[in-house]
């Protein structure tokens, strides 16, 4: 049984950080809860103070270890794509810096604005504790819980002439990962998981739209599993579990992230993971290619 069914990390006015065990998957900036400082002690339900929320940060008990990620992990998005379905599911890495929190608006540079910048809304997991060589049946035990993400991508580096047909410098940008609102306890997700839809809207228009469970390919215990194999992984890694169909690079006419859109991702029993889009000029940005 987890120690939480609503995990939310927080921010207070004066810059205090927190973790709690909220109500619901929607915290509410200025509710007054019940706050730890460390996940451990909320873990352990002790040294509890109370404090108010001002600002949501990602909802995970670690934020310094690589962010794994699966590509072609939904039938739907594999056939957009014209690509064969593979025997295993594709992995990579972002950087702990891509991290970003709820509501945040994401700083796009002049250079990544320029190279096909694209959304991609995922079912994310979060392991429990560290694991090496787990099976798809023992995986289970080893998720503390389950979230929304956002695979910001700049597609551009993803062409075979770019990138050798590597994924991970497309994606690792700072910024680049939101995850939020909450990471629920897979107690209260599994009622909803079976069912369980993944709805992408961008400044309120539904781009991506799909029963996860209908057309995801590698669930979570078997990515878990596979990623695990002669790896160790530690605890509280997060895990990206890919995206369906209805990403910008594909739309017809093709839409990718420009100034000022609004991304809210939203899967049923988790919430709605809302963030907005800016490009900042952070100084002389030269074109690399």
């Amino acid at each position: 049984m987890s120690s939480f069914r609503y995990l939310c990390h927080f921010e207070t006015e004066n810059g205090d950080r927190f973790f709690a065990n909220c109500t619901s998957t929607r915290p509410v900036i200025g509710a007054l809860v019940d706050a730890y400082s460390t996940y451990e002690d909320l873990d352990q339900g002790q040294n509890a103070t109370t404090a108010t929320i001002a600002k949501l940060l990602p909802p995970l008990p670690k934020t310094n270890i690589p962010i794994y990620c699966v590509g072609l992990n939904y039938r739907s998005h594999a056939k957009e794509a014209n690509l064969n379905v593979p025997a295993n599911p594709p992995v990579w890495t972002k950087p702990p810096a891509a991290l970003a929190s709820p509501n945040e608006v994401i700083p796009i540079s002049r250079f990544c604005a320029s190279h096909l910048p694209d959304w991609e809304g995922e079912l994310v997991f979060v392991t429990s504790r560290e694991c090496r060589d787990v099976t798809p049946e023992e995986a289970s035990k080893y998720i503390l819980g389950y979230a929304i993400g956002n695979d910001l991508s700049c597609r551009f580096f993803q062409l075979p002439e770019q990138s050798g047909g590597q994924f991970f410098y497309a994606k690792a940008f700072d910024k680049f990962a939101p995850i939020g609102p909450v990471l629920v306890s897979p107690d209260v997700f599994t009622k909803e998981r079976a069912s369980a839809t993944l709805v992408t809207r961008v400044n309120g228009k539904v781009k991506q739209d799909t029963v996860i469970g209908k057309d995801m390919i590698f669930p979570p215990e078997r990515v878990l599993s596979w990623m695990s194999q002669s790896t160790t992984i530690p605890a509280h890694t997060v895990v990206m579990t890919g995206t369906p169909a209805g990403v910008g690079i594909f739309q017809k006419p093709r839409q990718l992230l420009k100034d000022g859109d609004q991304i809210e991702i939203e899967i049923s029993g988790l919430g709605a993971l809302k963030n907005g889009e800016a490009r900042l000029d952070f100084g002389e940005s030269k074109d690399l290619v």
